[in-house]
């Protein structure tokens, strides 16, 4: 079940991070580009959509729902493993 926790933390961020921020990976939380520590939530979209980068925001908005699709199957991989072990 650890496995399974590591795995659904990493599967919320990608590889090549955040636009202008690689360093920032993750998809769901990250410092604020212009708020220094202030954390942003899904700050990839947001930031777009407060700088009014529509396209920007539709490319993010298309790859935090695969970030969220693939948290989705680790959870349900989790839930099928726990059951097992219920039965």
């Amino acid at each position: 079940m650890n496995a399974k926790l590591l795995q659904s933390e990493r599967a919320l961020t990608l590889p090549d991070g955040l636009p202008g921020r690689p360093w920032f990976r993750h998809q769901i939380y990250a410092p604020g580009y212009y708020t220094g520590y202030g954390v942003k939530t899904i700050p990839a979209v947001r930031e777009a959509i407060e700088q009014k980068q529509w396209p920007e925001a539709e490319a993010q908005m298309a790859r935090v729902g695969e970030v969220l699709r693939n948290e989705a199957q680790v959870i349900d991989e989790a839930a099928a493993a726990l059951e097992g072990a219920i039965k």
